[in-house]
């Protein structure tokens, strides 16, 4: 019987193993969601202090956008998350405009808005969960400019690059694996119609 499919898998596996490894490797065990938050406040030109808000109760951000036609990256973290925190965020402008809802029931919440125009937004955030939150709001414009992505040495690129590598070598390994199956499959087959003929 030819081995050729069960290599093809084990090479397959082999990638798979290579891409947990790096994945292992790049992400400490011992992160926790401030720190990984920390990394990505790097990316943001403005971070607001600690707002605490009351079960029920909202807190107003405002965030004044000077560029035309630009994308405004912001971010919210739950400082202290526990399980059953949830908040609802409004972005409105000055004139009542609607930019979306969100509904978070995460420790960190990150979007994007098109600006088309120098505006001013509005974030009512209101905590709709039975405990008191304590939130930090983060805003960037044009994000893609910032040093964290355009820095090789950041903390942020030392952590995505490694782990866009493994996604890709978990993929093909995916990929080569099932393809390994097929061919032993087929070669099955193969071998029990030899057989049959003779």
């Amino acid at each position: 019987m030819k081995k050729r499919g069960l290599i093809v898998v084990l090479i397959g596996l082999l990638l798979v193993g290579i891409a947990l490894s790096v994945i292992t490797f790049t992400i400490p065990s011992n992160i926790t969601d401030s720190s990984m938050a920390s990394m990505f406040e790097s990316m943001f030109d403005e971070i607001t202090t600690e707002i605490e808000i009351m079960p029920g109760d909202s807190a107003f951000v405002s965030y004044d956008a000077s560029s035309y036609d630009s994308s405004l990256l912001w971010g919210i973290q739950n400082i202290g998350y526990v399980s059953g925190d949830a908040l609802h965020i409004k972005i409105s402008n000055i004139f009542g405009d609607d930019y979306g809802e969100f509904v978070m029931s995460e420790p960190i919440l990150f979007d994007v808005l098109n600006v088309f125009q120098s505006d001013s937004l509005n974030f009512e955030i209101k905590n709709t969960g039975s405990k008191t939150v304590s939130i930090i709001m983060m805003f960037s414009e044009n994000p893609e400019n910032s040093d964290a992505l355009s820095n090789p040495d950041s903390k942020i690129m030392n952590m995505v690059v490694p782990l866009v590598i493994s996604g890709f070598l978990l993929i093909l390994g995916i990929i080569v694996s099932i393809i390994g199956v097929i061919v032993i499959l087929v070669d099955l087959k193969n071998n029990s119609d030899d057989k049959r003929n003779y």
